[in-house]
């Protein structure tokens, strides 16, 4: 009954063993097998649910993977798609459509190396400074590739970010700082930083490496080029030559022999370099500007035709206008741009980059009234802070004997004029370049401490910092600005000269002074401020033989230098020179020195002294005359005896003298002689009441 039930519920369930049963032996097989079937089914029915169920999850999870990489394989197929399209429109020159592709591959895969080199050399070919943030991105994931640090440090000197390209540069592993390429990065760090020595040095290296690479001979010979040494400006000189005729070098070359010859006062190969520039097919507006600068050399006639001819050239464009007034007003030729402004449109100079200079033109020629109503009113848009700037110098300068009015009128006009520049450092440089143009200095002191923060301008805010203190004496400050200037360029021996020597008369860190000064000499051993300071230093560690010898191989006319002379009388009064320290006490004593030098330059007179006591020891009044004469040239003779010792034989002589002198005489004309008896003439006062 069973298997009866069994075979029923087959046929019922499986149609196709219903319709075998219609063919006649393979009925009853069929009958016997799906007998046995259904006793199979009843005993192990769990076992079947569990290897279907088996089979449909494998199944299930065949499909979702099939789908998954199928997916995969469609995304990698398009992203290739795009990357190539991207690449094809980059080489095309269709940058922007280039960088919109490959930002949408970042969209999916923000880490995709292709995508992020695509977006950074289309920011680099449109000047973009976002390309500074791809090219970190890139060197963030390739932290060990040479390559990626360089591209990183090139893109952010070209956009002033001195920090960030020191860091990709010392990134790069001391095995790889020997190639071309770092070399070249690292000299155009050295030249951004103003160190032009370590720039030549750097690039001179890469053309070692690389001697055939037409690029890197390119930027060594436009550096050596103004040389002062012979030899290699020569060498620079036939490196240009031969790059003037390839194609691609020819433009740039001819502008640095251009400008060579002009320098050089040759006037036949300047003319030749000028002709073959204008008919450059790069030729640039600048570039004619420099041709006028060759011509007025050469004929002032053919000069002034040229002139009159560039003018309604550059009328067409506002920029090439501001360009050629900005050249006249550099040349002494302001007169004649106020001329020529007249003729033109006021519409034109009433707008940035004309204005800005026609008011540079109206303060060239000192026409302060005219430039106070050139720029009381108006809007110069985002240069406006030039128009309030130009408006408080033309006060500044009218203002003398005017009353507190005009003071307050300029400190309202410069208060709105840092305002309106105080948060864009690049309208900060440009403000401070004005004011010390026009000696604004408390003002550009201001500005030029703000721009020190920014590290693509601070060679130049501290050389103006330090021009500013130089000239106040402010000594203190001016130490300060030289450590901050040694530490951004500590190969260039003149500024470590200039620190040391400070150091030791400031009396700061004097160990560390010493060290500095050896080193500066060490590096410059010709250099008149290394062999001067290194000559102190020995001077103050009592080491004068040495420093004598120093001394003794610079010119008398470096040493007449006012700061060089102080340090020579030193060491010269005592190697017992005395007379040759003499000359250099009068060149000291006839210009500006520092408060510091001065207290040297007394100490060196009070040796003079002391030596000219012992040259004539019985001699009171020679003495007193010559001791006088180098002491102070407006002294009395007492304002000397005190210098010597008391009780000694010229002490007594010359109390001595200066009693019979006194007795009822109230003027005395002494006449200082030298070794040689030579009269140099000096009148000296005796006070009406003698001696107390």
């Amino acid at each position: 009954m069973k298997g009866r039930t069994g075979w029923t519920r087959a046929a019922t369930a499986q149609p196709q063993v219903a319709r075998e049963l219609e063919h006649g032996g393979r009925g009853v097989r069929q009958r016997s097998f799906d007998g046995l079937r259904s006793v199979f089914q009843r005993h192990h029915q769990p076992g079947r649910v569990l290897v279907a169920v088996a089979a449909v999850a494998i199944a299930i999870l065949l499909g979702a993977l099939l789908v998954s990489y199928g997916s995969k394989l469609y995304q990698n197929w398009r992203e290739n798609g795009l990357l190539d399209r991207a690449t094809a429109l980059l080489e095309q020159g269709e940058l922007s459509k280039a960088a919109q592709m490959a930002r949408e591959l970042l969209t999916r895969h923000p880490d995709s190396l292709p995508a992020l080199s695509i977006l950074a050399d289309t920011a680099e070919r449109q000047n973009l400074e976002e390309a500074v943030s791809w090219r970190e991105r890139i060197a963030r994931f390739r932290p060990t590739d040479p390559e990626s640090q360089l591209n990183f440090a090139s893109a952010a000197l070209r956009f002033g970010k001195l920090d960030m390209a020191r860091e990709a540069l010392t990134r790069v592993s001391q095995k790889d700082r020997d190639s071309a390429a770092f070399h070249v990065v690292a000299g155009w760090l050295a030249r951004a930083e103003g160190n032009f020595a370590e720039q030549e040095g750097q690039f001179a290296a890469a053309v070692k490496k690389e001697p055939n690479n037409d690029l890197y001979q390119f930027n060594l010979a436009a550096l050596q080029i103004r040389s002062s040494d012979a030899e290699k400006s020569n060498n620079a000189r036939i490196t240009l030559e031969r790059l003037s005729k390839l194609i691609g070098y020819r433009t740039g070359t001819l502008r640095a022999l251009l400008n060579d010859a002009v320098d050089r006062n040759d006037l036949a190969s300047a003319d030749s370099f000028a002709q073959q520039l204008q008919m450059s097919p790069d030729v640039t507006f600048g570039d004619y500007l420099l041709c006028l600068n060759f011509y007025r050399k050469l004929d002032q006639k053919k000069f002034r035709q040229l002139l009159e001819r560039v003018k309604p050239f550059a009328a067409r464009n506002a920029a090439d206008v501001a360009a050629l007034i900005d050249w006249m007003n550099q040349n002494g030729l302001a007169a004649d741009v106020v001329e020529w402004i007249d003729k033109l449109p006021p519409a034109q100079l009433s707008s940035p980059p004309v204005s800005v200079s026609v008011a540079d033109a109206y303060a060239t020629v000192k026409n302060w009234s005219r430039l106070k109503r050139f720029t009381r009113t108006g809007n110069w848009g985002d240069a406006d802070y030039l128009r309030l700037a130009f408006h408080a110098i033309a006060v500044q300068h009218l203002r003398s004997g005017s009353g507190p009015s005009a003071t307050l009128e300029f400190s309202k006009s410069w208060q709105s004029t840092y305002e309106l520049s105080k948060n864009d450092s690049k309208h900060q440089l440009i403000l401070a370049r004005l004011t010390t143009k026009w000696q604004l200095e408390s003002q550009a002191e201001q500005l030029w401490l703000a721009i020190e923060k920014d590290p693509s301008m601070r060679r130049e805010a501290l050389d103006n910092l330090r021009r500013i203190y130089r000239a106040g004496s402010e000594t203190t400050k001016l130490y300060e600005v030289l450590e901050r200037l040694h530490e951004i360029s500590p190969d260039q021996a003149p500024i470590t000269a200039d620190l040391a020597r400070l150091g030791l008369n400031l009396e700061q860190n004097v160990e560390r002074s010493h060290q500095l000064a050896k080193e500066a000499y060490d590096r410059a051993p010709n250099e008149i401020n290394c062999v001067v300071t290194y000559g102190f230093s020995l001077y103050r560690l009592g080491r004068n033989a040495e420093a004598l010898a120093g001394i003794q191989t610079l010119s008398p006319d470096q040493l007449h230098d006012s700061h060089a002379a102080v340090y020579a009388a030193l060491v010269l009064i005592e190697a017992g020179q005395i007379d040759a320290a003499k000359k250099y006490i009068g060149a000291a004593e006839n210009d500006r020195i520092y408060p510091e030098e001065k207290k040297l330059l007394d100490e060196a007179k009070t040796k003079l002294m002391a030596a000219l006591q012992l040259r004539h020891p019985e001699n009171p009044r020679r003495y007193l005359q010559q001791a006088q004469h180098h002491h102070h040239r407006s002294a009395s003779v007492f304002d000397v005896v005190p210098l010597l010792k008391p009780g000694s034989q010229l002490w007594h002589n010359c109390q001595d003298e200066i009693g019979s002198v006194a007795s009822g005489v109230t003027g005395l004309e002494i006449v200082a002689v030298d070794r040689d008896d030579a009269a140099i003439g000096q009148v000296v006062e005796v006070p009406a009441d003698g001696i107390s």
